[in-house]
């Protein structure tokens, strides 16, 4: 089956935005600044691209896109969004300039920053807790992306979450990288919320525990690809091309991919780690095939 990614994406971004508006407090809803701020960070481009898998791993495993994805995207994007806020921030990487943009702390002042990052993240568990239909499957949702996004506690041999990435990233600035140490980090930080995603819509569109296990095992690859691209990127593209400060990783001593195995290595990682996660997917056929176009979009940009 042919797959339009153009359209895709357009229509990804407009449910994902379409949710976002509803579900944000307007600018004139008090208190003012903190709705302001957190629209600021939300509303400043992205490409929605954890929204978009989980909309299209609902929509493989449904057959349409069922009730409730799209709000589910939009959780997830409040929380890579509040992630991004507070990793801007001058305590961890200091950075003024992201999705082309001034940071939240830039424009809004630290303080309402931080609350602006802790307010999303509050929201986008209200807005999963809030979800109609199989209360099971919610409950399921929400446990997923709590460990997802937190330290590793409740994991069950699953890699830590996002936080716990975050903390072994600032500890591992200054030492010399290894593998084993930017893996940890990378399926951490990056890809247990991409991870989460497609596993989130999955559960969304009432896929079997088989299904979750192959949706999942696809996941942490493409996460993992996703994040080594994101390394390349780093110290290949520009700062307009990537919409963020480039070089960034290389000047704060990060443990990267390429730091550790070079460019060129990175490079074969990111394809052969793409290739096994789509093999993931084999048993799902020709419904798959939109699912794929976002993965191969994932680790195929260029910025």
């Amino acid at each position: 089956m042919s797959v339009d990614y153009a359209q895709l994406v357009k229509t990804g971004i407009a449910l994902t935005d379409a949710a976002l508006e509803r579900l944000l407090p307007g600018t004139a809803t008090q208190p003012h600044n903190i709705h302001r701020a957190m629209r600021h960070s939300v509303f400043a481009g992205g490409k929605r691209l954890r929204p978009l898998l989980v909309i299209e791993s609902a929509r493989m495993i449904a057959g349409d896109l069922p009730d409730g994805a799209a709000d589910v995207g939009a959780a997830i994007e409040m929380l890579h969004t509040y992630s991004l806020i507070h990793d801007d921030l001058p305590a961890l990487d200091n950075d003024d300039l992201r999705r082309g943009k001034p940071t939240c702390h830039v424009v809004y002042g630290e303080a309402m920053a931080i609350l602006a990052g802790d307010a999303l993240q509050t929201l986008a568990y209200e807005t999963l807790a809030k979800l109609s239909g199989d209360a099971a499957a919610k409950i399921e949702i929400v446990k997923e992306v709590a460990i997802a996004t937190g330290t590793g506690v409740g994991s069950e041999g699953l890699a830590p979450g996002m936080i716990g990435g975050q903390v072994m990233d600032i500890e591992g600035e200054g030492q010399k990288p290894t593998a084993e140490l930017v893996e940890a980090i990378h399926r951490s930080k990056t890809g247990a919320l991409i991870t989460v995603s497609i596993v989130a819509g999955g559960l969304i569109g009432g896929a079997s525990a088989d299904e979750v296990m192959h949706l999942r095992r696809f996941g942490q690859r493409a996460g993992l690809a996703f994040q080594i691209v994101d390394d390349i990127l780093d110290v290949t593209q520009s700062s307009a091309e990537l919409g963020k400060t480039a070089g960034k990783d290389t000047a704060s001593d990060k443990a990267t991919w390429p730091a550790v195995f070079g460019l060129d290595a990175s490079r074969e990682t990111a394809a052969e780690l793409l290739r096994d996660g789509l093999a993931e997917l084999a048993g799902f056929g020709a419904r798959a095939d939109a699912l794929k176009a976002v993965a191969k979009a994932l680790v195929e940009r260029t910025n």
